[in-house]
Parts: C-alpha cells; structure tokens; sequence
C-alpha cells in the first residue's frame, strides 16, 4: 500500500513540488508513481539524487543541461521527495528497475545515467543491470558496489567515515533522529560533509522541510539497512556477484578531494569495473556535493563529457 499523494509531497503547498522552470509532473514504473521534473528537449539526461536530498539537488543542472540540447529530468527515488512510499522494495536491484522503468515511461530509448552518492549507486546498478537503455553513465561522490562493499569492509578510515550507515542499523532510532527538531540533522549531514563553502542556510532548510514528509526518513534509510544487513546474506552475495558484470558505456566518475562522507580513496579503482572510456575527474577543494558546491564546475565538465564524441579513458 502506497501512502496517500496528500502526505508524500503531490499535495497542494507540497515542499517538494518546488517552481522553476522546470515542469513537474508523475510517471508509474516499476509498480510504483515516481516523482520529476523536467527541461528541455533532446537525448534523455536522467539525474538521480542521493541521501539526504530529493530531485531538488539538480536545480542547478537541469538548465545548464536543457541550455546544451539535452532533455534533463530529475526524479525522486522510490519513497523521497514527491514519489511512493512503498512498503518495500528498497534493496539496489528494485530501485535500479525503477530508474530503467521510469526511461521506458518517458518514451525514450536510453538515457545519459547521472547520480550522486546513493544515486550514483544505483546507476553503477542499472548500468550492470540494463546496459541497452543506459548509453552513457557518470557518477559522483560513490565508488562502484563492490568498492563501496570491499572499502566499509576493510578499510577503517572509511568505516569511520561511513559510521552513519552503520548506525542506520539501528530500529527506528535513527528515523526519530532524523526528523527531531525539524529535521535539523539533516542540515548538520550536509554541512559536514560539505567542503569550505558552507551550503546556504535556505537550501538546508529545504531539505529539512522534505525529509519531515511522513515516511521519508524510514524510507531513506531502507536502502543503506538492505546494504549492510545483506552482506552475509544469499541476497547480499548473490547481488554482489552480479556487479562483476562490467559496465560497458562510457563513464565520468567526479569527486570532491575534500569528501569526508566517502573518502577519495575509497571511489578512485572503480574503473577496473568498466570495459569502456572511463574519466576520473577529482574536483580540489569541493566536498561530497560537488554539483551544489561548484555547480557551473560540475555542469559544465558534464556537459563537455556528454558532447565528447569519443571520450578518453
């Protein structure tokens, strides 16, 4: 059973449903109605977001990108900002159909994958998953699965830095944390793990304002439970199995040197799982939001990489 569209952000003064000029409307995939908004006409440029954000992260993209002839839309994960909230299905191989399902539902062949931190997760997913629909893919601030699997394993620097995830584990505490005093946990979580540019004090509250929508914080969570519950599970290890698969499309993968959240050396390898064109592009001085912190930066080495006829390894 889905939650009503009154109490996850479709509702009328909806905190999600944010004007600009982008165009907002609902797309069924997957089983479930998702959430995007949308600019501009062209290939198909779908931009996933990561926690503790919702579409709203890709304000800044999704001009620059209908301004270079592509068609950007920016969608909510199943369970944030104006899409379902499903009771379950939040393990990385559903919410990588529900990115391939929501391609099919705008009509278009393939798309150019860009997600970032557990978005950029589920698009090194889809990629491995449905290679035909996505035709290129970059991912920021988020090493490939079985790096991400292999560095919270084995690597305590980055165990230390991803204690958040290992504290999500925990039954309804961390919900109760999340949403406390208006979600202002929230705005810490991007503001430490930010670079020196402070992130502005009415964009935080925004993301407050859409992680108190009823249900968003359990359902923001569910992803991280199933990464680390599965681990030893046959679920777990069969899925991590299946991530050997290269990914074989053109690849960008960004990343702030100064990420707190996932450390560089825990993202930088992830190549060895591509068998295409792989750039690494490390951003000085930029944090885990590399897209909020320099967004003309980010926007516009994006875009040159899309343009690329032939981009290098």
């Amino acid at each position: 059973m889905t939650a009503p569209a009154s109490s996850n952000g479709n509702g009328t003064g909806s905190p999600v449903r944010i004007d600009g000029p982008w165009t907002h409307r609902d797309v069924a995939a997957n089983g479930a109605r998702f959430h995007i908004a949308e600019m501009g006409d062209g290939p198909l440029v779908l931009l996933l977001h990561g926690f503790p954000q919702f579409w709203w992260t890709w304000r800044h993209q999704l001009p620059a990108l209908a301004d270079a002839g592509f068609r950007a839309v920016a969608m909510d994960l199943r369970g944030v900002g104006g899409s379902d909230r499903t009771p379950r299905g939040y393990d990385p191989a559903n919410l990588a159909l529900d990115i391939t399902g929501v391609i099919r539902s705008l009509g278009e062949p393939d798309a150019a994958l860009v997600g970032h931190d557990l978005g950029g997760y589920l698009a090194w997913t889809a990629a491995v998953m449905r290679p035909k629909l996505v035709r290129r893919l970059a991912v920021s601030s988020m090493p490939h699965p079985r790096r991400w699997r292999s560095a919270m394993l084995s690597d305590f620097s980055q165990t230390r830095a991803g204690s958040y995830v290992w504290g999500f584990q925990r039954p309804w505490l961390p919900e109760r944390q999340l949403v406390a005093d208006d979600a202002a946990l929230v705005g810490k979580l991007i503001q430490d793990w930010s670079g020196p540019v402070p992130p502005e004090e009415d964009a935080l509250e925004v993301y407050r304002r859409a992680m108190t929508i009823p249900s968003t914080a359990h359902c923001s969570i569910e992803p991280y439970r199933w990464m680390v519950r599965s681990l030893a599970r046959p679920d777990g290890i069969q899925f991590n199995r299946r991530m050997k698969r290269p990914v074989r499309v053109p690849t960008l993968h960004v990343h702030g040197s100064l990420d707190s959240a996932m450390r560089t050396r825990s993202a930088a390898g992830s190549g060895e799982y591509v068998e295409a064109p792989y750039r690494w592009r490390l951003f000085d001085g930029l944090g885990h939001f590399p897209h909020e912190e320099d967004p003309v930066a980010f926007s516009s080495e994006l875009i040159n990489w899309l343009k690329d006829p032939e981009p290098d390894r």
